[in-house]
């Protein structure tokens, strides 16, 4: 994305990605530079991307959880006392353990989505969205709220998780803040799970998503004929990224005006603005 600054930049790319700051990481291509008197040249060019979630390596999460018998041999020797978690020896009690990852219980695996926590690969868009699928299924059994849960493959970045039934208003809170916060907590589900690179992960509601992104729209275009007819800019009220995303794709298709972003989150707004014959030359 361009901008007549590189913060300008930025927030063009955080519009066009529907994410806040903190789930995007930046690449600057290039600054303005400083012309004749002052003036800026050129504009500056970054790339973005959503940001990826990269579990620990497994190595340290087993060292985190056990000490290795050489290392409780240094312990010994340097006078340190034993660990309270290391293994008695036998005939003292000493029990099996488990043969489930950890002695991790089953409603957690089913909760997650995956059998063995640990474990991480390169996965498909279709894999990503069953990883995210049945994380939802688990947490609405936990929740005891029967209800539907598809995938669809919106394109080759990006899926969604459609959940259906009655009385799923809980899911979605005031505004869509909660459905927002179920859609976090599941793209960062898929994105432990996934090694690599990770696609966009939607969660839509009954519906709640595809409603609010219709009634954008036809808000955006009223607004828009009444900023081309008066003249006059109109700032919108504060949305958040995946919102103002819709406003800006849906006026980018209307003449005369354009749209631009302006304060920081949570107030961040969408400025709608009327666009001269001249100005378009």
């Amino acid at each position: 994305m361009t901008g007549r600054t590189v913060e300008e930049a930025k927030d063009a790319a955080l519009d066009e990605l529907g994410v806040d700051e903190a789930d995007a990481e930046f690449e600057i291509l290039e600054e303005p530079r400083q012309g004749l008197f002052g003036r800026q040249r050129g504009e500056a060019r970054v790339r973005a991307r959503v940001r990826p979630t990269a579990p620990r390596p497994k190595v340290e999460r087993r060292d985190r959880k056990r000490r290795t018998p050489a290392s409780r041999e240094a312990g010994a020797a340097t006078g340190a006392a034993p660990s309270a978690s290391a293994t008695p020896p036998p005939g003292r009690g000493a029990r099996k353990a488990p043969a489930s990852q950890g002695g991790r219980p089953k409603d957690d695996e089913r909760a997650t989505g995956r059998e063995g926590a640990d474990m991480t690969e390169e996965l498909s868009m279709a894999e990503q969205g069953d990883v995210a699928r049945q994380f939802v299924v688990g947490l609405l059994d936990r929740l005891q709220m029967p209800a539907q849960v598809n995938t669809v493959e919106v394109d080759e970045d990006t899926v969604e998780v459609q959940v259906t039934g009655q009385e799923l208003g809980l899911l979605i809170g005031p505004k869509g803040l909660t459905l927002s916060a179920l859609q976090e907590l599941t793209r960062t589900v898929v994105q432990r799970r996934s090694v690599g690179r990770s696609g966009r992960v939607v969660v839509d509601v009954a519906g709640y998503r595809q409603r609010r992104r219709e009634a954008l729209e036809r808000f955006t275009r009223e607004v828009a004929a009444d900023v081309v007819s008066s003249g006059m800019q109109k700032v919108l009220e504060p949305m958040s990224a995946a919102d103002r995303k819709v406003v800006h794709d849906t006026a980018t298709d209307i003449e005369g005006v354009q749209t631009s972003s302006e304060g920081e989150e949570p107030r961040r707004r969408v400025v709608i603005q009327p666009v001269s014959p001249a100005n378009d030359a």
